[in-house]
């Protein structure tokens, strides 16, 4: 990989397995709140589309939604109680930091486009020994808008230094999948995240069954 692409990671169910502190997050409100715990076949129905969205949708699924003043009350006990405990037993999926290192050896530039907030994206990949390999960590709150929006997408690749070789989105959803889309960049999908719709259904150029098959197709996609 001579030339430099810019190469744009989801973050939960891509990079990170944060399942687990998600979900002790979540249930640790719920619970307290005389709700059901969620279970990690919920949180595939969670995940990706921001803290309020994933929270209010955890309510739904519990017993119902609960006043607006209430819900923002118990987002904030959510977002304090997962950033104590933002990296207990989340984990880099099989082969991230090898692949991620790999990529930036050979000249890739990396950046992070998630949902999580900024304020939880930064410090778990920290956690993590993972914000060394990106130049750019665009999380939810930086802008009034976020994925699929795909001037999200190009704040981060102009963070990154422009496209270079070509920019091209990495994630596991449909939310990725809407990105790509928007901005009209090529998708690599993983089909071991969160979402409760097959990769094979959301239009990938192509589907990684590994973290370690990507750079082989990066270099097909972008022809590097």
């Amino acid at each position: 990989m001579i030339r430099s692409p810019a190469l744009v990671f989801d973050l939960d169910g891509t990079l990170v397995d944060t399942a687990p502190d998600i979900l002790g997050a979540l249930n640790f409100v719920l619970v307290r709140e005389g709700r059901r715990a969620v279970t990690r076949t919920d949180l595939r129905h969670l995940v990706g589309h921001g803290a309020r969205t994933m929270f209010v949708e955890a309510l739904t699924i519990t017993g119902g939604p609960l006043p607006e003043d209430r819900i923002a009350a118990l987002i904030d006990d959510y977002i304090a109680h997962y950033r104590a405990h933002i990296a207990d037993e989340s984990r880099p999926f099989h082969g991230v930091p090898e692949t991620l290192a790999h990529f930036v050896q050979a000249g890739a530039r990396l950046g992070v486009l998630t949902n999580k907030p900024q304020e939880l994206a930064e410090p778990l990949l920290a956690a993590l020994d993972l914000a060394k390999y990106f130049t750019a960590i665009h999380g939810a709150g930086r802008f009034s808008y976020s994925k699929p929006d795909a001037r999200v997408f190009q704040h981060v690749v102009e963070e990154m230094g422009g496209e270079g070789a070509g920019a091209l989105m990495i994630g596991d959803s449909i939310t990725d999948a809407k990105t790509a889309r928007a901005a009209g960049v090529p998708l690599i999908l993983l089909p071991y995240g969160y979402t409760p719709d097959p990769v094979e259904t959301l239009g990938a150029d192509a589907i990684a069954q590994t973290f370690e098959a990507l750079p082989d197709l990066v270099a097909k996609i972008l022809k590097l």
